[in-house]
This record gives C-alpha cells, sequence and structure tokens, in this order.
C-alpha cells in the first residue's frame, strides 16, 4: 500500500518538480508508515529519485509516449495505482499534472485536492491545506475517498534529501483506444522553463516594444532565470504566448519574480500570487502592483534594469 508519486520528466531528464513530489510522498509515507512508489515514463536514469525518499520506481519505457498525452499518461498512472494498491496518489502542479489529475481521478474513483501546501495536516479524517480564492486564502480539505490523489503546489514544499536506495522495476502498462494523437511537439530550447524557474524576470507594454526586450533577456541571463509577459505583450505579438504570465496564461510560483513595466492588472497578479518574493520597477508610483510587491522601485526601466545589471556582474565577478 504504497504512496504513488508521478514523477515527471522531459527529454529523458527529471523535473525540478519531480523531486519536490517525491520529498512531499516520502513525508506522507511517514505519515501513513508505508513507503514511496515513483512512476516514471521514459527517464534515461532513475537512481536519483533515492536521494528523495524513493522506495522503488515502476519504469516506463514506451515510445509510444515520448510526447505527453494527458489520457495515455493517466491510464498509466491509474494501472500503476492498481498493481501497488496505492490509496494516495501525488502529483505536482504544473500544466501538464493538472490535467493528468482529473482523469487519473475519475479512473480511480479518487477524490482530487490541487494546489496543496502541507503535508496532510490528519489522516483521520484525510486533511490537506490547499490555497484558494487565486492564493489569497488557506483551506482545510477533507478527502474521503478510499484513494486519495494530492495536487502539491509548485515551490511550496521544497526538496528534501533522505538516504536510501530505490528498486527499480519495469512496468509496462496496456494502453489502447486512446483517441488522441499527438502529431508534434514545438519546445523553446536552451532557455530556463516558466514552470520550473526559480526566478522570473517579467516585462510588460512599459518597455514599449519587442526590440527592447533584450535587456530582459541579459537580466534573465546574469540571474539563471525564465523570461516571461504580460498577456497584452503577447497579444500584441512581441513575445510568444508561451511566455505569457497571469490567470490566462501560465501561473507563476516562483522564489522571485521580476516585473518591470507591468501595471498590474489583477488577472497578472492573481496568476503570480504564490511567488515568494516580488519586485516591481514602474515609473508610475500608483500601479497597482506596488500593492502586491515586497519590493518597489520607481523609476525608468531603461535606466534601472542596465544599472541591476550593472551591479549584479560586478557582484557575481566578485564570488
Amino acid at each position: 500500500m504504497s504512496v504513488l508519486v508521478y514523477t515527471e520528466s522531459e527529454q529523458g531528464k527529471y523535473k525540478k518538480t519531480a523531486f519536490e513530489v517525491a520529498s512531499y510522498a516520502k513525508a506522507v509515507a511517514n505519515q501513513l508508515q508505508t513507503t514511496v512508489t515513483a512512476i516514471s515514463i521514459n527517464a534515461d536514469d532513475t537512481s536519483a529519485l533515492a536521494s528523495y525518499g524513493v522506495d522503488k520506481v515502476l519504469k516506463v519505457n514506451n515510445s509510444d509516449l515520448n510526447n505527453f498525452n494527458a489520457k495515455a499518461y493517466a491510464e498509466a498512472i491509474k494501472q500503476a495505482a492498481d498493481n501497488e494498491g496505492a490509496k494516495v496518489v501525488v502529483l505536482s502542479s504544473s500544466a501538464d499534472s493538472k490535467y493528468l489529475a482529473p482523469l487519473v481521478a475519475v479512473g480511480l474513483n479518487a477524490g482530487y485536492a490541487s494546489n496543496v501546501v502541507e503535508t496532510p495536516a490528519s489522516t483521520t479524517p484525510f486533511t490537506v491545506k490547499r490555497t484558494a480564492f487565486t492564493n489569497k486564502a488557506f483551506e482545510l480539505t477533507q478527502i474521503n475517498t478510499d484513494v486519495k490523489i494530492i495536487g502539491v503546489s509548485n515551490n511550496s514544499f521544497g526538496l528534501v534529501e533522505n538516504t536510501g536506495s530505490a528498486a527499480a522495476e519495469d512496468f509496462s502498462p496496456s494502453i489502447s483506444n486512446i483517441g488522441i494523437t499527438v502529431q508534434s511537439v514545438d519546445k523553446a530550447s536552451d532557455k530556463v522553463s516558466i514552470a520550473d524557474a526559480e526566478i522570473v524576470v517579467s516585462a510588460g507594454r512599459g518597455l514599449k516594444g519587442p526590440e527592447n526586450w533584450g535587456m530582459v533577456e541579459e537580466l534573465a541571463e546574469v540571474l539563471g532565470a525564465a523570461t516571461a509577459c504580460s498577456k497584452p505583450v503577447s497579444d500584441l505579438g512581441w513575445r510568444p504566448h508561451s511566455e505569457h504570465v497571469g490567470q490566462t496564461g501560465k501561473p507563476v510560483a516562483s522564489n522571485l519574480y521580476i516585473a518591470i513595466g507591468i501595471s498590474g492588472a489583477i488577472q497578472h497578479l492573481a496568476g503570480i500570487s504564490a511567488s515568494k518574493v516580488k519586485v516591481v520597477i514602474n515609473t508610475d508610483p500608483e500601479a497597482p502592483f506596488f500593492k502586491a510587491a515586497d519590493y518597489g522601485v520607481v523609476g525608468d526601466a531603461f535606466t534601472v534594469v542596465p544599472e541591476l545589471i550593472s551591479k549584479l556582474k560586478a557582484f557575481k565577478a566578485q564570488q
């Protein structure tokens, strides 16, 4: 009766979220006095999972699953849960996992709690703390079904290393009649993904045009950050829609979020509210973003950002 955790990977490499959900699953397993089993789909090397509390890895190597297919992946996770007799299934809160979790819940006749930020406050009844009202509040939710599915909010639990080893065994789920075919996937290369980024540097219409994005990308490079943008910027075609963050774009739960020339529409603030530290740079001291920010700079981005880059480079050179 292991706790089952789905560990996401991309191009054979585990995402950071895989280690966070494994750490979380280990903590839950300790509460339930059981073990952790991970299902890993097309990852090259599963040994790293042992360092985050995984006791056993079900390795799925299936070329038909090279591209993410929610229905196929959900069926594989369901069969893994049945195989292990798992009563708790843990996933991340990535876009893929939020697509997966309801399908897995239907397959297992399970209750699903998303955006969970802590280990269960109680296991009898099974009660978890999760964010509500676009991260403006917390709520305690009971999951009363026999099987429970938990979606862990990104960057809420962190990475917790454990000592031990994980036995690996091949697992071949029976997947057929999915009805969805992935024809192609275009991915950005040599960039930090918004979902996995510890730091996100985002900009809005205050940059006046796409030709001025060089300093945003340079700041992101210095910080090892992902680049992002507001909805109007992606709508104007200045930046790709894959960089649009906010309630109608990608949610961000980074440790540091830097907003340059973004006024702070309510939809944008809702999408980045889970970020731990928010910094805003804007010429308008009345911009709504200042009310939500932890730190603010009233100034022209074309002056402030190059100076910030210069100072950061000088600081890094001294290390």
